[in-house]
């Protein structure tokens, strides 16, 4: 294995091109910055960047949005703001300026009003730099072409050997840095592999996906044009309350003079969630990704599973759109202790407190649950894909 910092090691940095004024969407605030499935655009396509690899992550901003871009990223660890230029392709460079201290052996360069990013396209991506110097994602042209004359056919276009291009776009970082510091073009760069060509360097093209479309007008911000039919999962668990245990529910100590027993903190409410989520994309239950008689998950907080169930959720290309939990006991009472569990289940799942719900009902007194000794949680997760 490589050391972190030999020669041979591979690092991999990322540039988000967020410098424009996105005034095709029709609002006050660039379209980059506009709230879009619970946080800001720009968020979506770094947060995916980092998850596949990238770090540190430049953004490219618009003059006079400091204040806005830091605030919108601040959450995000990792994450670097530089003052765009007045063309695309010179925010970009800027932005490989900002990388040439440590600079990485590659670079990935995305454009952020493309927030869907499939984890794959980018392991294809970094996978095709091991046979070149740049790699772009491609699609297909399936529609017919034609070329126009004031408004009229003219003639046809052949489709052979046409692709639609799109972002992230993968260089070899000294290449492409050197290629855009060498930029004559007349006319700003349509995108980083024309930089590439001009400079004379094989442009490589991979699989790209019809989730990265872009973001460019006002109804491709509408929640409903781009959120398909959603998946339910169901989850449901029970534990006995014991003398000597801590309680925790929904990832919350509660106060009480017994806790409930199992192989981890026996948080039954979270079991039951997490079962919900994995059911949502047919991944199984806990038991099959935390087996109980694994010694490594003895004592172990419940909130790495939910972490891991959301994580599986990601992956799955879905993005949780709400959880209902219902917990069962006569007590301790659930009531002052809701909006906490709330807050910490939103916070694990990444998610809005508006799209978690606990509620807490009884038994009246039937059942284990009704004669105290044990405490049962049902669950219900729905998920859309991303």
């Amino acid at each position: 294995m490589d050391k972190p910092n030999s020669p041979n090691t591979v690092t991999v940095a990322a540039v988000v091109v967020a410098a424009g004024k996105g005034l095709r969407t029709g609002g006050a605030v660039p379209k980059q910055f506009v709230t879009w499935r619970g946080k800001p655009l720009v968020c979506h396509s770094v947060e995916a960047l980092i998850a596949g690899g990238a770090a540190p992550v430049v953004v490219a901003i618009p003059e006079g949005w400091d204040k806005v871009a830091s605030g919108a990223l601040a959450d995000i660890p990792g994450v670097r703001l530089v003052q765009g230029g007045l063309t695309r392709q010179e925010s970009v460079r800027l932005a490989l300026e900002a990388l040439v201290d440590g600079a990485p052996s590659r670079v990935l360069i995305h454009d952020a009003a493309r927030p869907v990013l499939p984890s794959d396209v980018i392991d294809r991506l970094l996978e095709a730099l091991d046979r070149g110097p740049a790699a772009i994602p491609v699609l297909p042209v399936v529609d017919s072409l034609v070329r126009g004359d004031d408004g009229a056919m003219a003639s046809k276009v052949e489709r052979d050997g046409l692709h639609r291009v799109q972002t992230p776009q993968a260089f070899d970082f000294g290449a492409i840095l050197s290629a855009h510091r060498n930029w004559h073009g007349a006319d700003d760069a349509g995108d980083d592999a024309q930089v590439a060509v001009a400079a004379g360097y094989e442009v490589l093209l991979v699989p790209g996906d019809e989730a990265l479309r872009k973001v460019t007008f006002a109804a491709d911000l509408e929640e409903s044009d781009m959120t398909p039919a959603s998946r339910t999962g169901m989850g449901f668990d029970v534990h006995r309350l014991v003398e000597g245990e801590e309680l925790w529910l929904c990832g919350v100590r509660i106060p009480h003079s017994k806790g409930l027993s199992g192989h981890s903190d026996a948080d039954v409410a979270i079991h039951a969630l997490v079962d919900a989520l994995l059911g949502a994309i047919a991944a199984g239950d806990i038991g099959d990704h935390f087996p109980p008689d694994d010694p490594q998950w003895k004592g172990a907080s419940s909130d790495r599973f939910l972490a891991h169930a959301a994580k599986l959720v990601r992956e799955a290309r879905c993005r949780i759109a709400h959880v209902d939990l219902t917990i069962i006991c006569e007590s301790p009472k659930i009531g002052p202790h809701k909006l906490a569990m709330r807050e910490t289940l939103a916070r694990i799942l990444g998610i809005d407190l508006g799209a978690v719900s606990v509620k807490a009902t009884t038994t009246e007194r039937l059942g284990l649950t009704g004669r105290g000794e044990g405490i049962a949680a049902q669950a219900v997760a729905t998920v859309i894909a991303a």
